[in-house]
């Protein structure tokens, strides 16, 4: 399951106690990581691929289970809705691009069809929707200006926020026991990118084939479920293919460990081209991890002044803010501090309730400036 919207429903859980949910999954999601409690229940939908589960599926349960609203946050929702919808749209990033680009983009094959059907979706469903919630005021201001009055008043930010368990401070032996776990190397960079182009994994590379061209190896970058021979291909693109015995790989981490991870690291590196929030940022801030993040998109917005920003665009910001970190004396530790004190700033009790305030006026007609 997503983990915004399993964050929210468990806030949402801790917050109303008035209201009934209703959650609806596919039979193929893991029911486990939710809960039911005396007003939230969990109702799993069985069938076939994801369009027709929420073009058709979905909104037979909703009049089944006779929903008064219906919240779909993922971005799509049924294009016929029995009641009155609303929609998450986490980021328009998917109507930035040509549609050529969508289908023989970079990205993966599931990421490119997931854009064509959002691409469809979206423009469409937008009508219809009570209320479009977005997680910045950047994107915010994105999708005012890509729809224009055909979202009139119906947009509302709520941030997202940071999960309970990266706040926790960790004792060292669980610590060590993450580190064993994953084998982690004594020193590392923290990266979480992937294959989408967006998240500038071959600026990250150059970036750190030239931290490591200026200080030694002392240092190593610790990647997370990134395919080898992708990682291999871009090195070579790169022109420093030795650089790969540097580079820590390791499978899927399990959410549980992220905090430690994020706590052992010297630097998170997260210098997006695009985001549309970037929840990785507060994480690794509120585990006491300096950051180094972007002045694109929605990054300022979230990072403030606690992380050390630079163009995506320009590698060699990205390693001079890199050699800072490591090298001046107490930045590493001022930016632990305001770090911490940014990612207080979003918190998803905050969200949850904003949201609560919006389900209460969903059925009721909006008020027209």
């Amino acid at each position: 399951m997503d983990m915004v919207a399993l964050e929210l429903i468990r806030s949402l859980q801790r917050t109303d106690t008035r209201n009934e949910y209703f959650i609806f999954i596919r039979a193929d999601e893991d029911r486990q990581v939710l809960t039911e409690s005396p007003n939230f229940h969990i109702v799993e939908i069985p069938g076939g691929p994801y369009p027709w589960w929420e073009q058709v599926l979905l909104p037979r349960a909703v009049k089944k289970y006779k929903c008064e609203i219906l919240h779909c946050t993922g971005n799509t929702a049924p294009l016929f809705s029995p009641v009155p919808l609303i929609l998450t749209l986490h980021d328009i990033i998917f109507l930035e691009t040509s549609l050529r680009g969508i289908m023989f983009g970079e990205g993966s094959n599931y990421q490119r069809f997931g854009n064509i059907y959002r691409r469809w979706v979206v423009p469409r469903v937008i009508k219809k929707s009570r209320w479009i919630v977005t997680v910045s005021d950047f994107e915010y201001r994105r999708i005012h200006e890509f729809f224009g009055a055909l979202v009139e008043d119906r947009v509302l930010t709520v941030h997202n926020g940071v999960g309970d368990h990266f706040w926790q401070l960790l004792h060292p032996s669980v610590l060590n026991a993450v580190r064993e776990k994953y084998r982690l190397p004594e020193r590392y960079f923290f990266f979480l990118g992937n294959t989408h182009p967006k998240k500038n994994t071959k600026g990250v590379l150059q970036a750190y084939s030239a931290y490591v061209a200026s200080e030694g190896t002392g240092v190593r970058l610790l990647m997370v479920d990134y395919d080898t021979a992708a990682l291999k291909e871009l090195l070579e693109e790169i022109g420093d293919p030795d650089i790969f015995e540097q580079i820590v790989i390791r499978d899927y981490v399990n959410n549980a460990d992220l905090p430690a991870l994020y706590a052992q690291s010297e630097i998170f590196l997260y210098p997006s081209l695009r985001e549309s929030f970037g929840i990785p940022i507060i994480e690794a801030m509120a585990a006491g991890t300096p950051v180094i993040t972007s002045t694109t998109s929605s990054m300022p917005e979230i990072a403030g002044h606690a992380a050390i920003q630079v163009n995506p665009f320009k590698t060699e910001e990205i390693t001079e803010a890199m050699i800072r970190i490591v090298k001046e004396p107490g930045l590493r530790e001022k930016m632990i501090v305001a770090g911490r004190r940014q990612a207080k700033k979003f918190n998803w009790n905050a969200a949850s309730k904003k949201l609560i305030k919006h389900y209460n006026t969903a059925t009721k007609p909006l008020k027209r400036k």
